[in-house]
């Protein structure tokens, strides 16, 4: 699993209100459907951008728990989410969610199970907070769908495999469905979100994965530097050419605690 560092916090913070993540936290929002009065989790909650839009959807009468691992993000939703009197914001895990049982009336969780190894796990643990009836909405990018064009296949492919090895499931919404049903939910629908890039854009999805997966490759020691360096320029000098293509897929899966 990634492990965000302050740098690596205030890259996600700018990439996270760029027109690509907007769009795609809105779709796992609006398949929430939050409801005035409500109390609610945001599992995995990051820097706090949906935690504070179920807020403002919530009101004064409603609350909404953030729960996330990692420090760095916990300070980051909680400098946004200030004043806000229907928001906390707690340490913790899919696997171990610091609250009561049946206590919820619904969870959104935005690319969280997709790095959950036991996926049965903390989908019960999901059940036992929430309340029967309760929605649960989990989004997560199937990497099948992972296309990103280069004039060295082979190359991409290597720093592809490289990223992949920071995850637990390649392709969680396809077997996201029966897992749930195992875990006691009833799976209502799934949603695809398609993101395509034929532009480097500053704020976008392949900007970020740019600079993450070059990061993490190196760091890890998947790829030489000399080569990812190269992987690097090589989508730069394609982007300046107009010959730019990024293009993968999230999943809004939707399901009901029976």
């Amino acid at each position: 699993m990634l492990e965000f560092d302050d740098a690596a916090t205030k890259l996600l913070d700018t990439a996270y209100q760029g027109a690509d993540f907007t769009r795609r936290r809105r779709a796992n929002f609006d398949a929430l459907a939050p409801l005035p009065g409500q109390v609610l989790l945001d599992l995995g909650c990051g820097n706090g951008l949906l935690t504070q839009d179920l807020a403002r959807a919530v009101g004064p009468t409603g609350q909404v728990h953030g729960v996330d691992p990692a420090e760095p993000m916990l300070a980051a939703a909680r400098d946004r989410c200030a004043g806000q009197d229907n928001v906390t914001l707690h340490a913790g895990s899919a696997d171990a969610i610091p609250l009561p049982d049946a206590s919820l009336d619904g969870a959104v969780s935005v690319q969280v199970f997709e790095y959950v190894a036991d996926l049965a796990a903390a989908l019960g643990e999901v059940h036992r907070v929430l309340r029967p009836g309760a929605r649960l909405v989990i989004g997560d990018i199937h990497f099948g769908t992972f296309t990103w064009a280069s004039d060295d296949p082979e190359r991409m492919r290597r720093m592809q495999a490289a990223w992949e090895d920071h995850l637990a499931h390649l392709a969680l919404p396809e077997v996201l469905a029966p897992a749930l049903v195992q875990a006691g939910f009833r799976t209502e629908a799934v949603i695809p979100v398609a993101s395509v890039d034929t532009v480097l854009r500053p704020d976008g999805l392949a900007a970020m994965m740019m600079v993450l997966m070059h990061g993490f490759a190196v760091q890890r020691g998947l790829v030489p530097r000399d080569e990812a360096d190269a992987w690097r320029a090589e989508q730069h000098a394609r982007a300046a050419a107009g010959r730019f293509f990024h293009t993968l897929t999230h999943f809004v899966t939707v399901a009901r605690r029976a």
